[in-house]
């Protein structure tokens, strides 16, 4: 038995946890970059709280509030420059999954004056800043991973890159600032942790302790899919989601992601589907077309779902989602041809060929739901 195991993030989990631990913001310097959206900082109260306690520490802030909901690279080259200018000592992230994954940009833009493009090469002359995560959506898990994924323009998809210095140093998990989210998001930013640890428990590069946290994710997610359903999410489903989405970026941290997320992408950059239902979509037919490679974990998968077959899992799913998306051959045979281009799509459990992307999209989007 050979693996590695890091996990480069000091995390402090549950209600009131940053008031309580108020005092690490303090020791990352004297002047913060807050970068967030428009919405979800505010409204969760987590923006107000950080405001007060830099206020109390007397550090300087500015905010870049800036962040799109599916960040490009043009968007963080913008807030990296702003960081820079500033001279700024950390960067302190909060929101969904687009303003952590853009505050790893930023913390790197800000060492370092490059050009956006070259954050793909993952070397740098310079350490990223330090980052501080305060996730708003439990679905992401971008607190406790490394990876930065960014809408690529030049390529027409998303693209992820992060190395061992661009995991947030601190990430504060609390479930009161997930409690302003919709029911459509909460929805499908719960998917998207559990496609997170699924993926990560099917793919070919899981280890023994990537599968036990997959494990426990997909478990509690389980234990939460009838309130998810039935639009009964209390504040202690809350907190089992975000510990969901926690977990399910422990996994990826160490597996990566495989097809649901290639295909996903395209989804999203071309229809504008938000990505954990983009990746929901896919889940039925991904675990069919899996079965045959991985079909003991599959079945655990069914097991801890309280499921006997691939197609019940799937009627939960899609309880959850309505599949109300129609694509042409052409839109297919693109999609597809930019899944093959992801790294991910090579650590699928089954090997990938273009032709089998294929059949999964026109099993998904062209047979009757």
């Amino acid at each position: 038995m050979q693996f590695g195991f890091q996990i480069g993030t000091k995390v402090l989990f549950g209600k009131g946890c940053l008031i309580t631990n108020k005092a690490l913001l303090n020791k990352f310097g004297k002047k913060a970059l807050v970068v967030t959206g428009k919405g979800s900082a505010k409204a969760s109260g987590a923006l107000d709280d950080v405001e007060e306690i830099l206020k109390e520490y007397k550090i300087e802030y500015s905010i870049y509030d800036k962040v799109e909901n599916n960040p490009s690279l043009e968007n963080v080259a913008e807030g990296g420059k702003i960081a820079r200018e500033l001279n700024v000592d950390f960067i302190i992230g909060i929101g969904g999954g687009s303003p952590l994954d853009a505050s790893k940009a930023v913390a790197i833009l800000a060492a370092n004056d490059i050009e956006p493009l070259e954050l793909y090469k993952n070397v740098f002359d310079n350490k990223p800043l330090p980052i501080i995560a305060i996730p708003t959506t439990a679905g992401t898990g971008s607190e406790v991973t490394p990876y930065s994924i960014l809408t690529r323009n030049d390529m027409k998809t998303k693209m992820s890159f992060g190395n061992e210095d661009t995991f947030p140093k601190v990430a504060f998990i609390d479930a009161a600032y997930t409690e302003s989210m919709s029911y459509e998001t909460t929805v499908n930013t719960a998917v998207d942790a559990l496609s997170h640890a699924m993926e990560g428990f099917l793919s070919r590069r899981s280890t023994p302790v990537s599968d036990a946290l997959a494990i426990e994710a997909i478990k509690i997610f389980g234990e939460c899919a009838e309130a998810l359903i039935d639009n009964n999410i209390d504040f202690s489903v809350r907190e089992k989601l975000l510990y969901v989405s926690m977990l399910g970026g422990m996994v990826i941290s160490h597996t990566g992601t495989t097809i649901i997320h290639g295909l996903g992408y395209s989804l999203t950059y071309f229809k504008d589907i938000p990505h954990g239902k983009a990746n929901g979509l896919f889940m039925r037919e991904y675990l069919k077309y899996n079965y045959n490679a991985v079909n003991e974990k599959i079945n655990k998968v069914l097991e801890l779902f309280k499921v006997s077959t691939i197609d019940e899992f799937g009627d939960i799913i899609d309880k959850m989602l309505k599949n109300d998306i129609n694509l042409s051959s052409e839109e297919i045979q693109l999609y597809a041809s930019l899944t093959m281009k992801q790294r991910s799509t090579s650590y699928n459990a089954r090997e990938v060929a273009e032709g089998d992307l294929i059949d999964i999209l026109e099993k998904t989007f062209l047979s009757p739901n």
